[in-house]
């Protein structure tokens, strides 16, 4: 591992800056809190760049995320309808996710709204798999999603796009970026509207949406972002970001059937060297969640949610091939709602790591503890090891535990709170061997995650309680690759989610997570002409621990085209399940059939 120059960048900064997903060797920052090639890094990481958000013309995170490997997504119907992210078969509400380093989603339940994050604000994605609350804290059991939004630099130059397609969605954008050589800037806007479709086929007091409203479900957001930062000549570094979302949403249930929501990112961070041989990061922020719900048009009840954060990170090199980490951060959550007994509460953390690489040997060793407020201290730790078998091929071993502290829902939402749980413990061990040969780059990744004392509703008590258990194995697969100029990435996920839980669920598979999972991404240029498709299927799940409602399999293909007509400018075209697949991932929640969107695109 070579940490001198790496460290000299910010973390925060490099991260965003958007390496482009043909390097064979892309800068990730979200394993280790530093910049870390990927080939030194020892956890298994996913980076989608800017270069793949347009190329796949996505039109929401959790359709970029979706097939990724060990990730898996349940979505209530089109655009805007809630999405859930499983990753390596952990709950929705055990992943920590990161805008631009500050930590983000909802306190009152416990996950993020990423249905509702614009994926044109967004310029790159990490994706980290397996447990890294020994850096990061609570909810890092699954692993860690960090989104980077657009940076800018360089020239100043606008950009804008617009389009519109199946279920009457329109869609724009506009923005423009600069800086210079020592400066950046970006601001962009986007606005969707979509009149969407009939949602959920429920059944009234029975299951899924538990009514039945054969009405299209739209769906509307607004959403703008503005980034600037300078890099003195001194090398210190100033960076501030700001990002808000807001939506209305249309959908079906019987207390409740609209929604209008809110998602915003505010952050700044200062980094400098006092010496040559340590950098200091400071970075400070407060992200918002806020939902008011209706039904019918009136008024039904509201979730505000505000998180406070403060982190100090201290990088020391030591030499090349040794780095030091010492930090600490502190959170505050609070809560709006008059339906809960307590409102905030505080968590300070610190944490320790060491990189380093001994002959062909790399180690990467972190302890962080944990106090918070109400649940007192939490210490959780990992170990990597990596040993270089060859040029182009690497082993590597690690072992991790983490911790996730109950949400305000499941302290005090009433008549389900229960004050007195504790929070849930995993730990987890993966063996990994990554490759560069003649076929490509390639991965392969085997682990186990046991889950200690996870909470569902105890149906004796009527409340929430620390009764369930898991215990998730997976393996893991990627290839990245060239044939005949066409440009392949697939992955395959195979998952073991099993309740270990007492009772008559023992054995039973965790629900919403499908068993197989595999995607491949085919891409080709034909000078002004670019095609692809992306392959997405999914085997079989269950949508209840008792596995008896049973989601079959699918499968979907995606198609994509691109024509350069002019220097900057490119009109594409997505044709989304080309063959109709008629499909759930949720019961009783309608997916997309054959629809297709068309954009003009303006790009510098």
């Amino acid at each position: 591992m070579k940490y001198r120059l790496l460290s000299a960048v910010p973390w925060l900064m490099l991260g965003a800056s958007g390496v482009c997903a043909v390097e064979l060797n892309p800068v990730v920052v979200t394993a280790t809190r530093t910049a870390v090639t990927a080939d030194d890094t020892l956890a298994s990481v996913s980076v989608i760049t800017r270069d793949d958000i347009e190329r796949q013309q996505a039109q929401s995170v959790e359709e970029l995320l979706r097939g990724l490997p060990g990730v898996s997504v349940t979505r209530n119907g089109g655009l805007g309808k809630v999405a859930t992210i499983f990753l390596r078969g952990s709950e929705s509400d055990q992943v920590l996710v990161l805008i631009d380093g500050i930590k983000v989603g909802s306190a009152s339940i416990g996950a993020t709204a990423f249905h509702d994050l614009p994926v044109h604000q967004i310029e790159r994605i990490e994706i980290v798999r397996g447990p890294r609350s020994s850096l990061y804290g609570s909810e890092a059991i699954g692993g860690v999603i960090q989104i980077f939004t657009r940076k800018g630099g360089g020239e100043i130059k606008p950009n804008f796009s617009i389009g519109g397609g199946s279920h009457d969605t329109i869609e724009a954008t506009a923005g423009i970026s600069g800086g210079g050589e020592r400066g950046w800037f970006n601001i962009n806007f986007s606005g969707l509207d979509t009149d969407g479709f009939n949602s959920c086929n429920g059944e009234p007091g029975v299951a899924g949406c538990f009514t039945t409203e054969p009405d299209r479900d739209g769906y509307r957001n607004e959403s703008g972002s503005l980034r600037a930062g300078y890099r003195f000549e001194n090398g210190v570094e100033f960076d501030a970001h700001a990002l808000r979302s807001s939506a209305d949403s249309d959908f079906d249930g019987g207390f409740q059937n609209e929604s209008e929501t809110a998602q915003q990112v505010l952050g700044a961070s200062l980094s400098f060297s006092p010496i040559d041989l340590w950098r200091i990061n400071l970075t400070a922020g407060q992200s918002r969640d806020e939902s008011d719900y209706y039904k019918d048009g009136a008024f039904v009840s509201r979730f505000d949610t505000k998180r406070d954060t403060l982190t100090l990170q201290n990088d020391l090199t030591i030499s090349d091939d040794h780095m030091i980490t010492l930090g600490g951060d502190y959170q505050e959550d609070q809560v709006d709602t008059t339906a809960y007994r307590a409102d905030s509460r505080d968590n300070t953390g610190l944490f320790a790591q060491y990189q380093g690489t001994l002959a062909e040997h790399d180690l990467q060793l972190s302890l962080r503890n944990d106090d918070n407020e109400q649940f007192g201290d939490r210490t959780t730790g990992s170990a990597a090891w990596g040993y270089r078998l060859s040029d182009g091929l690497r082993l590597s071993l690690s072992y991790g535990t983490a911790f996730k502290a109950p949400t305000f829902n499941e302290l005090y939402f009433p008549f389900f709170g229960n004050l007195d749980l504790q929070p849930e413990e995993s730990e987890s061990v993966e063996l990994g061997l990554y490759g560069q040969s003649f076929l490509g780059g390639w991965s392969v990744n085997i682990y186990e995650t046991t889950i200690e004392d996870m909470i569902a509703y105890d149906a004796n008590s009527g409340l929430a309680a620390n009764i369930d258990k898991a215990r998730i194995r997976g393996l893991e697969a990627t290839l990245t690759t060239s044939v005949s100029d066409w440009d392949l990435n697939a992955s395959l996920t195979l998952l073991d989610p099993e309740n270990r839980s007492v009772g008559a669920n023992d054995g039973n598979q965790l629900p919403r997570r499908a068993k197989r999972g595999f995607r491949l991404d085919a891409d080709r240029r034909f000078g002004q002409f670019a095609l692809g498709a992306t392959l997405h299927a999914e085997g079989k799940r269950f949508d209840d621990l008792g596995n008896t409602r049973e989601i079959g399999g699918y499968t979907t293909l995606d198609l994509r085209a691109e024509y350069s007509f002019a220097p900057d400018w490119r009109l594409q075209l997505r044709i989304e399940n080309l063959f109709d697949e008629n499909y759930e991932t949720a019961s009783f929640y309608n997916q997309p059939g054959t629809s297709a969107f068309l954009t003009l695109r303006y790009q510098p």
